[in-house]
């Protein structure tokens, strides 16, 4: 074998390495994002790129507040950013004035952009008891945000959670760590 074609064989090697390492990190280790929509305003906006870590709930359960990404079960090109409000064996109910309640007791929380309105507490009206994988998650934006208060969305399976929103890297002057609690 020539000089030449030992170089190109060990280019393409070396390009092979760098396609397999990327496709396992996309895979397994996390992933950019966009966001697409008002949902999780003020906490995100449309066009804001993100990383997502899709490693850490190999290791731990979500916790209530993480901003996690997950498939509609009606859609499989698109993911929904939204943050968890109740967790597994919970349950969830919103009444009239809008007052989120975990187990009975008032949820205390800041990340709601405004007080839910009447017609936007959907489903959650009556007590939803979430199952053992299940959480219930909500959009920062709550009377913009087609979230698990609605049955085309509802409760998601701990196996549907993507990973969770770690980095936002777009805009620059956003660049950061995003908030959880």
């Amino acid at each position: 074998m020539n000089k030449v074609m030992k170089e190109m064989i060990s280019t393409l090697l070396y390009l092979l390495g760098v396609l397999c390492l990327t496709w396992l990190v996309i895979t397994f280790v996390g992933q950019r994002t966009m966001v697409d929509g008002a949902s999780m305003e003020p906490t995100l906006y449309n066009g804001d790129n993100l990383i997502v870590d899709k490693i850490s709930y190999h290791f731990r359960d979500p916790k209530r507040f993480d901003i996690i990404v997950f498939p509609p079960r009606y859609d499989e090109d698109v993911f929904y950013i939204k943050r968890i409000i109740g967790l597994p064996g919970e349950t969830v109910q919103i009444d009239e004035a809008g007052n989120i309640y975990i187990d009975g007791e008032i949820l205390e929380e800041n990340y709601g952009k405004e007080i839910i309105m009447a017609d936007h507490v959907g489903i959650a009206a009556e007590p939803v008891v979430l199952g053992k994988d299940e959480y219930f998650v909500m959009g920062d934006n709550r009377n913009n945000s087609t979230d698990s208060r609605f049955p085309g969305v509802g409760n998601v399976k701990r196996s549907e959670i993507v990973g969770r929103a770690w980095i936002r890297i777009w805009p620059f002057e956003n660049i950061g760590v995003l908030r959880h609690q």
